[in-house]
């Protein structure tokens, strides 16, 4: 199917997409960029009414970019992301250049003009096409609005062995694992087991569930995204699902994926009726074991947000940015550059104020 812009093509579906798109997946460098991903955001991560848009720029008849995008009932876009996704971006050609890149960043500019905002989330505030998409779209009249939008803590670790991760910890966190870990090891009615592939994976699954549903998180928004995203990492040898269990019931879960040496923990819980053994605590040491001293990863990712146990295992931070494409010669875009513009001066105005009072030596 064919949009008004002649030289973008709309997709509703990553199997859709010509073969020759697939160096556009690979070159991503993510697991959040690749077909599989994106797979199971179209089956299982996208709300009611809405569908994807997998909006296709070629030139001189081959594929250079894939801005991945959803749309709802409405009519409204944004990017093809979801509570899950930790890192979002336009998938470029390999060795594209910048030039190329500002022409695929106008052209999806002119497609978003319709719309009087479009919203771009969990970028990397350094991703190397940024400046060129600002570019791009800003050449299609629209505005570009940038946001902080979450946290994301992270450890490099390569060529660090467990204990010297562990040594780097604050003292608290070690205690607890020193002891913890240590009973766990020697009670027989303690197990872990970490599930790589598709051996088991049913039951990992099952066991899965049957933790989050029995922990402190609130219900999925997406149910079955969770289930569906392990079996397509499975197959693919990136899953690391770890399951502990005590007296055969399994009372803490984390699912982890290992993509291009960096080891990334998607969602961890924990059954609250056991939390004197500290399962959560004791899963996440041996995950950790198994990952720098058998698997030998590079960094150890922490997802989305600062929840405050991350800081314990992680020491960096850095931040993901959204991108607001706006049309100001709409009202509601113009209403949007308000509003921003609003919010951005209440800020200044509070953090000016907050100086002052510091300077002043009030309370």
């Amino acid at each position: 199917m064919r949009s008004a812009e002649p030289e973008i093509a709309l997709f509703a579906d990553p199997a859709d997409l010509p073969p020759d798109c697939e160096a556009l997946f690979a070159a991503a460098g993510s697991l959040f960029g690749s077909r599989a991903w994106y797979r199971n955001v179209v089956r299982h991560g996208l709300p009611a009414g809405t569908t994807a848009c997998f909006a296709l720029w070629s030139e001189a008849g081959r594929p250079r970019a894939i801005f991945p995008m959803q749309r709802d009932a409405a009519g409204m876009q944004r990017s093809l992301t979801t509570p899950y996704t930790c890192l979002y971006s336009p998938l470029l050609a390999p060795n594209i250049e910048r030039s190329a890149v500002i022409r695929a960043a106008a052209a999806f500019g002119r497609f978003c003009r319709p719309a009087a905002s479009v919203r771009l989330d969990a970028i990397a505030a350094d991703w190397r096409g940024l400046d060129p998409l600002v570019e791009g779209v800003r050449r299609a009249g629209l505005v570009v609005q940038r946001f902080d939008h979450f946290g994301n803590w992270h450890e490099p670790v390569g060529g660090r062995s467990w204990q010297a991760y562990l040594a780097a910890r604050p003292g608290a966190l070690r205690e607890t694992v020193r002891r913890k870990l240590g009973r766990a090891e020697r009670d027989r009615n303690t197990r872990i087991e970490t599930i790589a592939g598709t051996d088991g994976l049913e039951d990992g699954i099952a066991a899965f569930e049957s933790v989050y549903r029995r922990s402190w998180k609130e219900p999925e928004p997406f149910p079955e995204f969770n289930a569906g995203f392990m079996r397509e990492m499975a197959p693919l040898g990136v899953l690391r699902l770890g399951i502990l269990r005590i007296g055969g019931e399994p009372v803490a879960v984390q699912l982890w994926v290992v993509d291009n040496g960096c080891a990334t923990v998607l969602k961890l819980a924990h059954d609250e009726a056991f939390k004197p053994a500290s399962p959560g605590t004791v899963l996440t040491a041996t995950m950790l074991r198994r990952l720098l001293d058998e698997e030998r990863v590079s960094e150890i990712d922490f997802g989305r947000g600062d929840d405050p146990y991350k800081r314990q295992w992680a020491s960096e931070r850095r931040q993901r940015i959204g991108v607001l494409l706006v049309n100001p010669l709409r009202a509601r875009g113009l209403a949007t550059l308000g509003r921003q513009a609003a919010g951005r001066g209440r800020r200044a105005a509070l953090s000016l104020a907050g100086r002052l009072r510091s300077s002043s030596g009030m309370g």
